[in-house]
């Protein structure tokens, strides 16, 4: 039987754990390896991001939109629905693979829809013309 999530430290194995695996993967490993200086940082970020998206703590600092559109841009609007998808993928079998409940479920979700949001977004934010 796996573990439920209940807490920062499970949120932390989770995001770890995750981001080992985008960081080698050859599809779009590339966008995350570019952009992301300073990896430490990166991931307390995401677990405070997590962290407060799952347990309602007021941890995480940032604009998601505006770090998206900034990756976006400076890989020339190229990246589609594809990486996404890939992105959300991994997600999941992350989450499969370390846990199991209610949580595990509630974070599919609200990846699912961050995910569609932060596309939408950038396709708004891509120059017109």
């Amino acid at each position: 039987m796996k573990k439920q999530i209940e807490n920062r430290d499970d949120i932390s194995l989770l995001v770890n754990t995750f981001y080992t695996k985008i960081r080698a993967n050859t599809e779009i490993g590339f966008y995350f390896n570019d952009m992301i200086k300073d990896w430490e940082e990166h991931l307390e970020k995401l677990t405070d991001f997590w962290e407060t998206n799952l347990f309602a703590v007021k941890k995480y600092k940032g604009n998601p939109i505006e770090a998206h559109n900034k990756v976006d841009g400076h890989f020339n609007h190229q990246i589609s629905s594809h990486e996404f998808g890939i992105w959300l993928n991994v997600w999941f079998e992350t989450l499969d693979e370390l846990f199991e409940g209610e949580h595990v479920d509630i974070l599919k979700r609200r990846a699912r829809k961050m995910s569609t949001f932060l596309y939408l977004s950038m396709l708004e934010n891509r120059p017109k013309g």
